[in-house]
């Protein structure tokens, strides 16, 4: 039978790791119609639980994302939805779990999720769109309810916590990489390989017929070979054409995938060879970059 009370992590407001509060008496969710409980498995902690918190997203905050408390937030903007987060929050968006309320022929099963909640009515209208974890609760807690088109079955003989790195990393990746159209024959840079997406990324860029140049600093390129690039360089080379000429036998590339940003972005922009693609879920080495717009209308850059 399920309890009605839990345990769970709570955040109070944006700020530091102070914000979040232990609760052993949180209220169980209430699985609506449409909706499963799951008991959590495993919850992965990412950029986005880390940002939300702090208030990153907010274009109140131009510097880089440090997991600190900043000295302005805005009130509606500080969210992947891009509405404001509603406190307390429960936050954690990767969730494997097992189904314990919800339709006949999903309980008992061990799902993960699929984090972004539409509107089922009008389920491609963005705007409607909401994050779990964020603009709904999510699984720092022992349960937590969410539409049952949410979730997918597992069979998997990974563990529970193996599937909680999967959601939020590789749904992003993997929408990045549709986005810029990649396939066969693309020469794909990568930024911030080393992390939950840059690796994601390169898996789903050698599933698509195409070469994955990683960029990672020097302590982490054994790490991110074991992923399996084409060529791993450092993480902001001074002559990044070269650096690439020497990795690859070109100079450029056809699609930069970054997750960094900060005062580097130009220098990935430089690369692309014309007609090249540049898609982005990040900014982690700071949000406003430098972009000549020349470069970018008279090679033809999408």
């Amino acid at each position: 039978m399920t309890p009605t009370t839990m345990q769970a992590v709570v955040l109070t407001g944006h700020g530091g790791l102070e914000k979040l509060q232990w609760r052993e008496d949180w209220p169980v969710p209430h699985a609506g119609q449409g909706d499963v409980l799951l008991k959590v498995l495993a919850c992965g902690l990412n950029n986005t639980d880390v940002n939300t918190r702090s208030g990153w997203y907010s274009k109140d905050v131009t510097e880089a994302t440090t997991g600190d408390a900043y000295e302005a937030v805005g009130d509606g903007d500080g969210t992947w939805g891009g509405s404001g987060v509603t406190f307390p929050r429960i936050q954690g968006a990767d969730v494997c779990g097992e189904v314990v309320e919800g339709p006949a022929d999903l309980i008992g099963k061990r799902v993960i999720t699929d984090n972004w909640l539409r509107d089922w009515d009008d389920p491609m209208n963005m705007s409607k769109a909401r994050y779990f974890g964020s603009e709904a609760d999510g699984g720092f807690a022992q349960y937590v309810a969410l539409p049952a088109r949410n979730v997918g079955a597992i069979d998997s003989t990974f563990s529970d916590a193996e599937l909680a790195t999967f959601s939020c990393s590789y749904t992003t990746a993997e929408g990045m990489l549709e986005r810029a159209n990649v396939g066969a024959g693309d020469r794909v840079l990568i930024t911030g390989a080393s992390g939950g997406v840059g690796s994601a990324l390169i898996q789903l860029v050698k599933r698509r017929g195409a070469m994955a140049i990683a960029m990672a600093s020097p302590a982490k390129h054994d790490a991110v070979r074991a992923v399996g690039p084409d060529g791993v360089i450092e993480r902001a080379p001074e002559d990044l054409g070269k650096a690439l000429d020497e990795t690859t036998g070109h100079a450029d590339v056809t699609v930069v995938a970054d997750i960094v940003g900060g005062p580097y972005f130009p220098n990935l922009i430089d690369a692309l060879a014309r007609g090249g693609r540049y898609t982005c879920s990040g900014a982690i080495a700071g949000p406003i970059v430098k972009l000549d717009l020349r470069t970018f209308y008279l090679n033809d850059l999408t």
